[in-house]
């Protein structure tokens, strides 16, 4: 989720007297109301919303803004009087003129290309965002932003987020909060005295709000007076209070709406062209269970009609490929209220978890990783060792053990650092892989919690490889070496996110340094020059229909070792040399991965992954005893194997049946098959393979199941 900033997008308040606002409107269209189902919103006009009553204090917030904006005006005006040349450069290195104070990136726009000017969204002025229609300063470089550049859409989206912001607090009366861009799309937070469901009328009111092309204005206000401003508001004073540190900020109006924001915004409201309202939910202040109830509503625009169309078929199908929908429908697991963010896997979801750890388990075998199990309760000291307890304590579950502190483990790492340092160590046993599957507990947010990718109770595939500084290059690449493979099974692309040295880092900077140059001589391939300049990896899959996620991560960590004081002897007798640490996930959570396959295959899982390979169906009650001998065979041989013996049932139905619960196979066997121990071989696809002995279709599915190929059903 991208975020706007700190005070970003922020109109809240003390709301005694918005729903009754509300209801004052709700009876001044009593009529539309009684033809309105219930828990529905009448079509009304633009006219009959924007001639509805505002509440008292957008009128005071917007006197006082005017008089604000007059005093700046005149200030831009005396800069703009003593205006010097300033020199522009464009990215393809050619030089402009402009005037500071006065040019403006739409204005340099325009020269170069009306069409430019036209599908411009913002400008980036010396790498930083910057309002095309704000004057620029001094000598500067200037890049133009269309809506492809993913910057741009962070602030098309976050400028919908003010129009939908407007016409919610004329709408509701009610208190905005928060109302940032996210990955696709943007919402807004409103509190109200009572909740609603009712946003139907939102998006006629965001069509009145873009109509009127409405300017973004920015204005930088002291902290003080935007106390003043926003007195009503107990939401945005919070905010100034608590997290605006500097003496002034910025606001940014458009029509009636003056926000907090850091911007920057698209010229004015017209240009967001295409905007659909198509969610809400409650959530709570700042994500805390502690606060205030909010009502979230969420949107989506473009500059293209034919861009939302798409974006409303890609919804349909990514509706459609739910795993939370998937996995209920083929009884793979479940939630319940009892145990919130713990999964109940079912014995179909289960063999798919199973599947997975034990492809894992084989590539550590192959790969010279050593599987260890340790402590799902540590004392809360283990915590403060590791600097967990400092940062991420309200993150455990913790509970008192007689005098002490414990809590659930939410990550790995600790212990095995102590499983390192419980014996004295050599450089001989470098590097030491070890790996752990123990069930990991996280003390999300009950609102946050989302199916399987947002859990409190999961199990990742989790590695901590301890080596020498000369090792890192070597382990790195094999980490990579590993991800490309388990992905490559997937049929998964991957992006690779680098991180290096944080400004905030912990620790000593010599020890930074001297990592950040690991081996960059050694080799002149393209791992070495990643690895010579990151600390961590991200990785983002890409799945079949075009959606990023991150599972897997590969991160060097020189902390824990001089955290938990970890030695060994090297290889000249210095019993105090420092190994590192590389933390190393390739699935990352089991849970999230299998609700992302369950997405990308869309519930048609393949063969080796498969919690329904085979089923075996007979032709008429004669053939059931042969079916069940056959089914035998298969689940003797590790198949997920199944007979529909349901005698009322014809057997084409039974056919159609095993293909929608997404069989692989279906083994049809009748008195012929019976009498050659054959069967009859289709796919959940409909392809007929015909009449083969029951050894030569074990020996087939077998090979295709060892392969982990993605179609077994073409390829058999």
């Amino acid at each position: 989720m991208r975020s706007s900033g700190t005070g970003c997008c922020t109109s809240a308040g003390v709301c005694r007297r918005s729903w009754r606002w509300r209801r004052r409107r709700t009876r001044g269209n009593k009529e539309l109301n009684a033809a309105k189902p219930r828990g529905k919103t009448p079509a009304t006009s633009s006219r009959q919303i924007t001639e509805l009553p505002s509440p008292a204090y957008i009128a005071e917030r917007l006197t006082l803004y005017d008089v604000l904006k007059k005093e700046n005006d005149a200030l831009l005006a005396k800069k703009a009087a003593d205006s010097k040349p300033i020199t522009v450069e464009l990215p393809d290195g050619r030089k402009v003129a402009g005037k500071a104070w006065i040019t403006t990136p739409y204005q340099l726009a325009c020269d170069i290309s009306q069409g430019l000017a036209d599908n411009a969204v913002i400008s980036r002025v010396n790498g930083e965002l910057w309002d095309l229609d704000r004057p620029l300063e001094k000598d500067c470089s200037l890049e133009i932003l269309r809506f492809d550049n993913e910057d741009a859409q962070a602030v098309y989206w976050h400028s919908s987020a003010h129009i939908l912001g407007e016409a919610m607090e004329h709408f509701y009366g009610g208190c905005l909060c928060y109302g940032p861009p996210i990955e696709n799309g943007f919402y807004y937070d409103m509190y109200l005295d009572v909740s609603s469901t009712e946003f139907g009328d939102l998006e006629t009111l965001c069509k009145a709000v873009i109509k009127e092309k409405q300017p973004f204005e920015r204005l930088e206000i002291s902290k003080e007076t935007l106390l003043k401003m926003f007195k009503y508001n107990k939401f945005k004073c919070r905010i100034l209070n608590e997290k605006v540190t500097t003496p002034t900020t910025t606001v940014y109006r458009c029509g009636p709406l003056i926000d907090l924001c850091r911007g920057p915004h698209v010229r004015h409201t017209g240009k967001i062209k295409t905007m659909k309202i198509y969610k809400n939910s409650s959530t709570y202040w700042e994500g805390r269970s502690d606060m205030e109830t909010l009502q979230r509503i969420y949107g989506i625009s473009f500059p293209d009609s034919k861009m939302l169309k798409e974006w409303e078929r890609f919804q349909e199908e990514a509706k459609n490929r739910d795993h939370r929908k998937i996995g209920k429908d083929q009884e793979l697991f479940f939630f319940h209220d009892l145990s919130p963010g713990s999964c109940f896997f079912m014995p179909r979801g289960a063999y798919i978890y199973n599947t997975l750890t034990e492809f894992i388990r084989d590539e550590y075998w192959r790969r010279g990783f050593q599987e260890v199990a340790s402590p799902n309760i540590y004392n809360s000291k283990l915590w403060e060792t590791s600097g967990h307890w400092q940062h991420y304590s309200e993150n455990m579950f913790s509970f008192p053990v007689e005098e002490d502190i414990f809590a659930l483990k939410p990550m790995n790492c600790p212990g095995h650092c102590l499983m390192f340092s419980h014996r004295p160590r050599s450089w001989r046993e470098l590097p030491l892989r070890l790996a752990d599957f123990g069930v990991l507990h996280r003390n999300e947010l009950s609102g946050t919690l989302t199916g399987l990718t947002r859990v409190r109770r999961f199990q990742q595939d989790d590695a901590h490889i301890f080596c020498t500084m000369d090792q890192i290059e070597s382990e790195m690449k094999g980490c990579l070496d590993f991800l490309r493979c388990v992905y490559d099974v997937f049929g998964f692309s991957f992006q690779l996110h680098l991180s290096t040295r944080p400004e905030k880092y912990l620790g000593d900077i010599a020890v930074w340094n001297q990592a950040e140059k690991v081996n960059c001589e050694s080799s002149s391939d393209l791992w070495a020059v990643i690895i010579s300049a990151l600390l961590q990896i991200d990785i983002k899959i890409k799945d079949a229909i075009g959606r990023y996620h991150q599972c897997a991560t590969i991160q060097l960590d020189f902390q824990l070792p001089i955290r938990f004081n970890l030695t060994f002897v090297g290889k000249d007798g210095d019993d105090k040399a420092r190994p590192v640490i590389i933390h190393r996930a390739i699935l990352g959570s089991v849970e999230r991965m299998i609700a992302i396959l369950t997405e990308n295959y869309a519930g048609k899982w393949p063969l080796w992954l498969s919690p329904r390979q085979v089923m075996v169906v007979p032709v008429n009650p004669s053939c059931e005893d042969y079916a069940k001998r056959v089914c035998k065979q298969f689940t003797e041989a590790g198949f997920m194997a199944d007979s529909d013996l349901d005698s009322g049932c014809l057997l084409n139905k039974k056919i159609r049946n095993a293909q929608l619960a997404q069989y692989n196979f279906i083994l049809v066997v009748g008195e012929k098959e019976k009498m050659t121990n054959g069967v009859n071989v289709r796919t959940r696809d409909n392809k007929v393979h015909g009449e083969l002995s029951v050894a030569e279709v074990l020996a087939r599915l077998t090979l295709l199941k060892q392969s982990r190929c993605q179609n077994a059903e073409e390829e058999f």
